[in-house]
């Protein structure tokens, strides 16, 4: 795609953005200053009546947006040390210059009785962590590598921008971990919505549970979900941004929101990605022609073009009486990826590439109270139209080099096809939570799940005919029952899982020759009862402990039963659901040293026990990946995380996971003797990694109303085999990896509302792998420029 097409690309959505928010609004404004006038960072803005709120800058301003339409709201306003402070909100009364004064109180004994949205929900008894995406809106990074920084979790990628992804989480991996935004599982949003390609501004918090998933997040989790959290707001806001960086990369971003006195709002999310991926490999190649043999050349990707194009608008309105938000939406969006690499590096191409859209249609309703007091009520659905396009029609073999030989006989590079492919999937979720008192709640859920797959191979008429119908239809249903008291909660749930798989299955028949094949129609049903429990309890306000269990059980995706489309992933329709029984304990601890110092400690020992594990192998060319079961795997591993802060200016922190995932099969399908990579540590996966960071805020030496900000962040990844340890005498290892990244931010303009930020990543240009040693970029620049309002 030419620069000069994203281009207007980001500039229509830009002015549409700013024909949106360029409406009446309510803006509310202030100053929070201590007695002496010093600027306070980080103090608390919270308006109870709307629940929403905001902080402070290093300026000690803040802005927030109310729906016009509400009278005399009260503004809280509070901070670790000082006396709250509380305001009223009127038409002639919207800016707010105050003055806060130190506690008398001890701060051991400050109680803050309003938690920030973040910290409730890392209070629940469940294993979560909390991204505070707000904070990483000046960052170029998407929201699959702000997971990476996460205790935890691991993000698998098998190239660069737009690349297969994965994520791994206490060693499940893929489809093991579920993922929403706002609530709706993003299992129908095809190639052109992936994690690696949505930009963190589109996120104000990520939300992370581990092992045990809310009966909420309805859905076949299981090793854990995370939950995106868009932008909330009923006000008016703009967010743009554009970066540019190594490997021709340009990336953009546009999120406005209008609301109008009546209720009535639009919204829009627009954002691209474009990169040439042409960053440095290191590879054995030979001749075409000679066949002569050159060792660990260092040579650039060639056929490795990614972009991404995406709007998301939606139109409806908040805060009426019949709902506080009824949103009619439409996603489009469109991919094209050239395709360099198979499964491993050793595999080569010059011209295979998929393209791919997104056309969905989607429904969102929230109301509290409906019908009576503390009966709040959720319904999503959506359903995707996209097509997938995968391209393989020019016969050649490429090398490394870039040198190919082409043959006059029609083929492909690999498996000669041109091949079209509707999914059809659609999502019906909903979601009920009756709070009977202060003690007792209530939750139901039910998540309804379509795929009706139809393909056409271009090139291939039998094709066509054989491999129709591929359909899977499944429904996830919770209920879950919470009793609390004021240190203390818990919570038991049930979860009832139910898929139907209806395919072509080929098979020899009987008495017919060697090499036969036919095709029957096959369907299979699975049904089964999931359930677990939860529970929390703070020895002070400072020091929590919690545990959850769950048996938890995942069914097959489609791309796992019926492949990927000749990309990586050959489809395997055998494939058994997988169960797993989750157990988490934690503890975590605030200290709060004199006035301004602040260090949080964490921990989290967990267990998995698994049948039927599914995981990833090599085909037996080892071209594709296949997704198969290994009858019983464990996993028993630990993670820590310590955090500093001080002032709000600094802060450091690192997190540490240890994770122990061995194959527990003794015995494999049909043999006496005991399998040889029995009590094998499952290859492939890393099972010691961690990450660091640092960042430091001072006042910008050119204008003390501007800031500038440092960051530093180290990934570490310790080696770990690729293959079966127990198998050959050479154990092939994929290194040890350690990647170090910078940042700076310089915050200008009224109230800091432009960012200018210059990061550099992987600055030591380790080389970096994953997924069967695929490598990942070096050393690699970017530049970014955002504008908030």
């Amino acid at each position: 795609m030419q620069y000069t097409t994203l281009r207007g690309f980001f500039l229509l959505c830009l002015f549409i953005g700013g024909h949106l928010c360029a409406q009446e609004q309510q803006q509310i404004e202030g100053k929070i200053t201590d007695t002496k006038g010093n600027p306070l960072l980080g103090v608390t803005i919270w308006i109870p009546e709307i629940s929403k709120g905001t902080t402070t800058n290093p300026q000690g301003y803040f802005s927030l947006a109310v729906p016009s339409n509400n009278r005399n709201l009260n503004l809280n306003i509070s901070f670790v040390g000082y006396v709250p402070e509380t305001r009223i909100i009127t038409p002639a009364n919207n800016f707010f210059d105050i003055s806060l004064k130190e506690s008398a109180t001890q701060l051991e004994e400050v109680n803050l009785t309003a938690k920030s949205k973040l910290q409730q929900i890392e209070a629940l008894a469940y294993n979560v962590d909390v991204v505070d995406a707000k904070k990483l809106h000046h960052t170029s990074l998407d929201i699959g590598h702000a997971l990476d920084r996460v205790s935890g979790i691991r993000v698998r990628e098998s190239g660069g921008v737009g690349s297969n992804m994965q994520l791994s989480m206490n060693g499940f991996r893929g489809n093991q971990v579920k993922v929403f935004i706002d609530g709706i599982p993003m299992e129908n949003f095809g190639s052109s919505f992936q994690l690696n390609n949505i930009p963190i501004n589109l996120a104000e918090r990520i939300e992370v549970y581990k092992g045990v998933v809310p009966v909420g997040l309805g859905a076949d989790a299981l090793g854990g979900a995370i939950n995106i959290v868009t932008k909330s707001d009923f006000g008016n806001h703009l967010d743009a941004s554009y970066s540019y960086g190594s490997f021709n990369t340009h990336r953009s971003n546009i999120n406005a929101i209008y609301t109008a006195k009546s209720g009535f709002t639009a919204r829009i999310n627009a954002f691209q990605n474009y990169s040439d991926n042409n960053y440095a490999v290191n590879v054995d190649v030979a001749d075409l022609e000679t066949g002569e043999y050159f060792p660990n050349q260092e040579v650039k990707r060639f056929n490795d073009n990614y972009h991404n194009e995406t709007i998301i608008g939606n139109i409806g309105v908040v805060n009426t009486s019949y709902a506080d938000k009824l949103l009619l939406g439409f996603t489009v969006g469109q991919n094209y990826n050239e395709i360099q690499t198979g499964a491993r590096q050793v595999s080569v191409y010059g011209n295979r590439h998929r393209q791919g859209n997104i056309l969905m249609p989607s429904l969102k309703y929230q109301k509290k109270d409906l019908f009576t007091q503390g009966l709040d009520v959720t319904l999503n659905a959506n359903y995707n139209f996209g097509k997938e396009e995968v391209v393989d029609t020019v016969n050649r073999r490429y090398n490394w080099f870039g040198e190919f030989i082409e043959y006059d006989s029609p083929g492909g590079e690999l498996n000669y096809t041109h091949l079209k492919f509707q999914n059809n999937n659609g999502i019906a979720n909903a979601n009920l939570n009756y709070n009977i008192n202060e003690t007792h709640k209530l939750a139901i859920s039910n998540v309804y799940t379509s795929f009706n797959r139809k393909r056409e191979n271009l090139l291939s008429e039998e094709e066509q005919i054989y491999n129709q119908p591929q359909k899977t239809t499944k429904n996830v249903a919770g209920l879950g029952y919470t009793f609390e008291k004021e240190n203390w909660s818990i919570t038991g749930f049930l979860k009832n899982y139910h898929q139907v798989n209806t395919f072509e299955e080929a098979y020899r028949p009987e008495g017919s020759e060697y090499g036969s094949v036919a095709y029957r129609f096959k369907k299979n049903t699975f049904n089964s009862l999931g359930y677990g429990a939860a529970g929390t309890y703070f020895l002070t306000d400072n020091f929590q402990i919690k545990a959850s269990f769950e048996k938890s059980f995942r069914l097959p995706q489609p791309n796992e039963l019926f492949g990927d489309g000749g990309i990586l992933l050959q489809g395997n329709s055998s494939l058994k659901a997988e169960t797993s029984y989750n157990y988490n304990l934690g503890a975590q601890y605030l200290f709060k040293i004199q006035k301004y110092h602040q260090l949080n400690l964490s921990t989290n020992g967990f267990y998995r026990d698994a049948k039927d594990f599914i995981r990833p192998r090599l085909n037996k060319n080892q071209v594709f990946q296949v997704m198969d079961n290994l009858a019983d795997v464990s996993n028993l591993g630990i993670e820590a995380e310590a955090r500093y802060s001080y002032k709000n200016k600094f802060s450091a922190g690192a997190n540490l996971t240890y994770q122990n995932l061995r194959n527990n099969t003794q015995f494999e399908d049909g043999q006496t003797q005991e399998s040889i990579v029995y009590r094998d540590r499952i290859p492939n996966i890393p099972y010691l990694y961690g990450n660091a960071d640092a960042s430091y805020t001072i006042e910008s030496p050119f204008n003390s109303n501007n800031s500038i900000s440092f960051g530093y962040n180290l990934l570490y990844v310790h080696s770990f085999y690729l293959y079966w340890p127990s198998l050959g005498s050479t154990k092939l290892e994929v290194p040890e990896q350690i990647a170090h990244d910078l940042s700076m931010t310089y915050s200008f303009g009224k109230k800091n509302s432009f960012q200018f930020t210059l990061e550099a990543r992987n600055l030591a240009d380790a080389n970096l792998y994953d997924n069967f040693s695929l490598q990942k970029p070096g050393r690699n620049f970017t530049a970014k420029i955002r504008y908030s309002f």
